[in-house]
């Protein structure tokens, strides 16, 4: 589960195996880039996209990502939080389309060993940020 290097090597780099050299079966890294900064996807941690993608397998639904990596900008402009999982790359926002979806993707993250989850009216947000709060489910407010 996320199995990157956390200590930090910088104030945002983490020690992740190259993404050249993990194999992706249901994502392209393009997906994960922030809106404001083409290229981005590179900055998402790749164990986190190698969990992913293992978790898209096993819900047998797909994954649409609306958002990945998030520039501080970006972050600001949606009303993100300071300090989100998306600035340092370890976090994803899955849409969903009705409760079949909604607990197929659950059940793929949760059985590949994530264990912080927020829930929206129409997304699932997931990260692997270890120096938060574990085992946690939380909502957002509409």
């Amino acid at each position: 589960m996320c199995k990157c290097n956390r200590e930090a090597k910088n104030s945002e780099k983490y020690d992740c195996p190259d993404l050249e050299e993990i194999g992706l079966k249901w994502f392209k890294i393009s997906e994960f880039a922030s809106p404001d900064l083409p290229g981005s996807g590179s900055e998402m941690c790749s164990m986190f996209l190698v969990d992913l993608d293992e978790a898209r397998d096993r819900a047998d639904v797909p994954f649409v990502i609306t958002s990945g990596y998030r520039t501080v900008q970006h972050n600001e402009k949606v009303g993100g939080r300071v300090g989100s999982s998306h600035l340092k790359g370890l976090a994803a926002d899955i849409a969903y389309k009705g409760n079949y979806e909604k607990y197929r993707i659950l059940k793929g993250l949760m059985s590949v060993g994530f264990r912080r989850l927020g829930l929206g009216k129409n997304f699932i947000h997931v990260d692997c940020d270890d120096k938060k709060s574990q085992d946690i489910l939380w909502g957002y407010e509409y």
